[in-house]
């Protein structure tokens, strides 16, 4: 028995006989591959010449796969179906060679979480840039992805229908109090004793602090509006007043400023978005993925 030459099978033959099978004649299959029939008929032959078998049956109702050929058929589609693999494999690591990932978020994020995810993530990618974002308010962060400004956003869940979201993690309001203070939980008697500082309206915690006061019939009233999460420790730490802050937007926390839990639990709940609608490039979801390998909702 003559061995066969693999290396003498091209891939224009594999494609003809796939074509064929999938089209049932020579003509159609010419025509889906944009060749000659003459092409087409030349590529067959040559083929079952090599591997000494009968591909195809010809007759008036055109072509129909041997027996054999139904089996070498279904091997060829494989072939196929790898090289196709194998390009959607190299166009996402070209797309991953260079590229732009635009990231919107507010500081406590920007602070805290981003640094470890960045810095994996150039590790990975070093030839694709961050670029982050900073606003005052999680609107804001989600009227950056809705006007195309940015590809991922940090915000406060549950969020509008339009966006993927997933809970990154669950962050504690916590009470900020002058050094030599102390409790672990306090009543709201002894939280009317200390002159709050807190961010101005609109800024920064300040809407789910305003929300948390009102459902248990209170009205925050603060002594002092600060928008720097940092200046508001630092006025903590000089003894000017207590604050109610999320612990991520505290840290770090001073060794001499006490903390204390709010007379009932407060959290605010930070998660990853991205719209869903938007077509990303491959970079956009190596960062997406980078972020769940690096933070673990807890």
């Amino acid at each position: 028995m003559a061995e066969i030459n693999l290396s003498r099978i091209k891939l224009s033959q594999i494609r003809a006989l796939v074509a064929i099978a999938q089209a049932g004649s020579f003509s159609d299959a010419a025509l889906q591959l944009d060749l000659s029939q003459s092409a087409i008929s030349h590529a067959i032959a040559t083929l079952e010449a090599e591997l000494g078998v009968v591909l195809l049956n010809r007759g008036r109702q055109g072509a129909v796969l041997t027996p054999v050929g139904q089996e070498i058929t279904t091997e060829a589609q494989k072939i196929l179906d790898c090289l196709d693999s194998i390009a959607r494999q190299a166009q996402l690591a070209r797309g991953l060679q260079a590229g732009q990932v635009r990231v919107a978020g507010f500081r406590s994020v920007a602070t805290h979480l981003l640094p470890a995810v960045i810095e994996q993530f150039r590790k990975q990618y070093p030839g694709i840039s961050v670029s982050i974002t900073e606003y005052i308010h999680y609107h804001l962060v989600e009227e950056a992805l809705r006007q195309g400004r940015a590809d991922i956003g940090f915000t406060f869940l549950p969020t509008a229908d339009e966006f993927d979201a997933w809970e990154l993690m669950r962050d504690q309001y916590i009470v900020l109090l002058p050094p030599g203070e102390a409790a672990d939980t306090l009543s709201w008697q002894k939280l009317d004793q200390y002159p709050l500082i807190q961010t101005p309206p609109g800024e920064g915690c300040r809407y789910n602090i305003e929300g948390y006061f009102s459902n248990h019939r209170r009205t925050l009233q603060p002594a002092y509006e600060v928008r720097e999460d940092s200046t508001i420790v630092s006025m903590v730490r000089s003894g000017l007043g207590a604050s109610i802050m999320a612990k991520l937007a505290a840290e770090p926390i001073p060794d001499e400023v006490g903390v204390a839990q709010l007379p009932e639990p407060l959290e605010r709940v930070i998660g990853v978005i991205s719209l869903t609608e938007a077509l990303h490039p491959p970079a956009v979801f190596a960062f997406l993925e980078t972020i769940r390998a690096v933070w673990q909702p807890v």
